[in-house]
Parts: structure tokens; sequence; C-alpha cells
């Protein structure tokens, strides 16, 4: 238990930690850690299966003749931005500012729908050109592993206007920092995830 000498801070910061695991918020972030692990095993499987038949055009085209590397660098850079608004909501939530926090939350959500509306338009070009899952193997591959991140990342949108409902109604109790924590890291989850796609996929096929 904080001395006396500890500071406001520290006796603040302990009972929130003592009621988080009295809520069994340590069982939480363990379960939660774990849905991780097997979501980066689904992921490393899509990876894996791409990097068999990634070349397997079937006489179609190929990365370099669909990919707008521009475009996907504009993606990239709306997620990447995305993850840093939600580190600053995370450090206004430390300081206990509800609005300030559901304004970062707001921002990151917008920034995820932007890149979620970029990989659609990007996949209805492709489409568009007759570059379908259906006319070979890459392409079939490509629109999984890429359309499996973004099912993630809209998941993670229809999370986050949760959390904002929640937040707007009952602020930042310890239940909703909880939650948050967690949709945090799903969050950069995600973004790691990116990460590799965009290296992996659209960078690599392009240039090798």
């Amino acid at each position: 238990m904080p001395s006396r000498h500890d500071g406001p801070v520290a006796t603040r910061t302990w009972f929130v930690a003592t009621e988080d695991h009295a809520h069994g918020g340590g069982a939480t972030l363990i379960g939660f850690w774990i849905y991780l692990m097997s979501d980066a095993l689904i992921f490393a499987s899509l990876f894996a299966v791409f990097g068999v038949l990634g070349r397997n055009y079937a006489g179609g085209p190929g990365p370099k003749q669909l990919f707008d590397l521009s475009l996907v660098a504009l993606n990239t850079g709306l997620l990447l931005a995305s993850s840093i608004t939600f580190g600053i909501a995370m450090m206004a939530m430390e300081s206990d500012r509800v609005k300030r926090t559901m304004f970062w939350l707001v921002i990151t959500g917008l920034l995820g729908l932007g890149f979620l509306c970029v990989e659609m338009h990007e996949f209805a070009e492709l489409v568009a050109q007759g570059a379908t899952p259906q006319r070979s193997a890459f392409l079939s591959m490509f629109f999984t592993l890429v359309g499996t991140h973004g099912a993630h990342v809209a998941f993670g949108l229809i999370w986050l206007v949760t959390m904002l409902i929640q937040i707007g109604q009952r602020g930042l109790r310890v239940e909703n920092r909880r939650r948050i924590v967690c949709l945090s890291m799903f969050w950069h989850f995600l973004d790691i995830v990116w990460i590799g796609v965009f290296t992996f996929v659209y960078l690599y096929g392009v240039i090798r």
C-alpha cells in the first residue's frame, strides 16, 4: 500500500490497480494476449500461403501491373498516424481527461475509416480491371490476406465507436480503461501486421 509520502498520483494509481485486479482485470488482459497470439498465428499462416502462391499469376497481371505504391503509402500513413493518435488518447486517459481522450479516439477512428475507404477503392479498381480473386492464386491470396486485415480494422472501428459511447455515458471507469487498453493492443497489433503486408505484399512484389 502506498505511504503518505508517495503523493496523490501514486495513491490514485494504487487504488485503480487494486480495483482493476478485484474486477478480474489481470485475467482479462491475459486472455486478450492469448487472443492476439492466436490472431498472429492466423496472419502468419496467411503470409506463409501468400509466400507460396504469390508468384502464381496464371498468365494474368502481377504486382507491378496492379499496385499503385503511392496509394498504398497513403494508406500506410493513415494507419501509422492512427496509432500515434491512439497513443495520445491513452496519455489523455492516464490524466483522467475524458473529453481529450474521446477527441483523440475520434481522430483515430476517422484515420482508420480513411484507411478502409482507400482500401475499398483499391479493391474496386482491381475488380474493374478484371483482377478478381478468381483470376489467379496470387490474387486469391492477395484479397484474402489484405481483406482479412481490413476486416479486423472494421471490427476495431466498431469497437472504438462502442467505447466512445460507453465513455460518454460512464466516463473513464476502471472497466472502460481496461477495455481501452485492450483496444489499444489490438489496434497496434493491426499496425504491425500492416507493415508486414506493405513490405511483403506490396513493396517486395513491385521491386522483385
